[in-house]
Formats: C-alpha cells, structure tokens, sequence
C-alpha cells in the first residue's frame, strides 16, 4: 500500500535500495563491473516490453545514471508489435506510475508473423521484433541496447539449445548486433527471475500481460517445456540452475568433441578439423 503523495515509481526505487539491494542491485552492478556493459560515452536504450523484466531494467538504470561517476546517456524505448487496446493501456498507465519516460513505436509484427506461419510462428515474429527493434535503435544513434534477459533465461536458453537445437550455446552479458553497429547488453544476467517476480508483486506492479497466444501458455513452447523441467529437477537439486549457469562459464576445451567460432570451424581435442 502507497503512502500518501508517494508515487509507485519512487516505492519502487526506494526498494532496490533496501529490500532487494542484495538479490537484485548488488547483481545489477556486478554484472555491469564484470563485463564493461556500461562505458564512458554510451549512448543507451533500454528496450520496454512492458513486462516484469523490462520495467525492473528501467528502475534499475534510473538509480545507476544517478551516480555522478559515470558518464552515459540512457533513454527507454518501446516497439508495439500488435498488443490489445486493453494491454496498451496497462502498459502506459505502468510507466506513468512508475515514472519511466519511455518513447513507443508501432510495427505490426505479429500481423505479419501469424499471416506467413499461422502453426508456428515464433521463429519468425523473433526475428522480426528483433530486426525492427535494431534498426530504430540504430536509427536513433545508440551504440547499445540493454534487454532484460536474466539468470534463468540464460539457463533455459542453455538447455533448449543443448536439447532441440543439439549444440552447446546461450545468451550473453554483452554482444555485437548482426549490423556490428551496436552491442546488446544483458545487465539482469545474474538476477533471478524468482526475485524479479517479488520485486513486482511486492511494489504492486502489475506487468502487462504478453498478449500472445503461443507465449500466454494457449499453446506450449519449448521454454515453457525447460522451465517445468528445470522446477522438477529442483525439487531434488535446489542448485541445480546455478550448477548450469556455473558450468557455461567453465567449459574445458580439452574435454569436448568439436567447437566452432562463429562461423568459423576449429581443430577439435584430437587434432582433426570439425566437420
């Protein structure tokens, strides 16, 4: 419950600074130290979804621009790929109260998507709100976009590739886009998502609603599959999630059959070119 003439966003500040300094600032700026994600200079656009993740990132940047000692430029964007009326509203009415300035843009990416692939199309809706999203932050002269991929997106994402995609790879703190233009930075990657769900509900946020019939749970995903396989082997290994985020950063090249850089083949433990 609000204090009177408090808003919800300056509540929402303060608690990054008490209750959640330790689960979610602490790992914020460590991240931040650990990869150079924030330099000198940057000109940085933090993309909105409109979700839990999103706005977190938001608040977050807000308190670090307060600290003098760095020199950045940060501003919050968003693309609307074809939300309901009633997501937008929920949408606008969170950044309002939690005093985010945030600038929308429109692309009809989920129009497109559905009319090529009706059955499937996540693969192509992602490359499209990728694509779109890029291009209008190049467009608006920032070299880098902070996304708010966390700690156990970077675990699923580690096991869907390992499982369907049959390779050992997942996202990164910090990487070149496919233009080389700018680089995307994931500053929640050690943040998890079971604090990031009570920072919200413990600042009354309520996030906007995905809005999309694949990723609402109408249907079932592949990362729905990882995250109700992940809370099964939990059951029996509470570590289980920090064992495989830990072993992505302590890869022995000795002891695996082949590995690639890029699109770039290497000689493999016994000597022999990949093929």
């Amino acid at each position: 419950m609000r204090e009177e003439g408090i808003s919800r966003g300056a509540i929402a500040t303060e608690s990054l600074r008490k209750t959640y300094r330790k689960k979610i600032w602490t790992k914020f700026v460590k991240a931040i130290k650990d990869f150079d994600l924030v330099e000198d200079g940057d000109k940085i656009a933090v993309g909105v979804s409109g979700g839990k993740d999103s706005l977190l990132l938001c608040k977050l940047f807000q308190e670090l621009a307060k600290d003098r000692t760095r020199k950045f430029e940060v501003a919050f964007i968003s693309m609307n790929p074809g939300f309901e009326a009633m997501d937008m509203e929920q949408f606008k009415r969170n950044l309002e109260e939690l005093d985010i300035p945030c600038e929308v843009f429109e692309a009809n990416v989920w129009e497109v998507a559905f009319k090529e692939d009706p059955e499937k199309p996540c693969f192509l809706c992602a490359k499209m709100r990728r694509g779109v999203l890029y291009n209008k932050v190049e467009e608006l002269g920032y070299n880098k976009l902070a996304l708010g991929h966390h700690f156990d997106d970077v675990v699923e994402t580690a096991l869907i590739n390992q499982f369907y995609a049959g390779t050992v790879k997942t996202m990164i703190p910090k990487v070149k886009s496919t233009s080389g233009k700018m680089e995307l930075i994931r500053p929640l990657i050690y943040v998890k998502e079971e604090d990031i769900i009570n920072y919200t509900k413990r600042n009354g946020i309520v996030a906007m609603a995905c809005g999309c019939p694949i990723e609402s749970g109408k249907v079932d995903s592949k990362r729905r599959e990882i995250k109700n396989l992940l809370a099964e082997l939990t059951k029996v290994n509470p570590n289980i999630k920090q064992s495989i985020f830990n072993s992505l950063k302590n890869i022995n090249l000795d002891y695996v059959m082949g590995y690639t850089r890029g699109n770039k083949r290497d000689v493999a433990k016994d000597g022999n070119e990949n093929k």
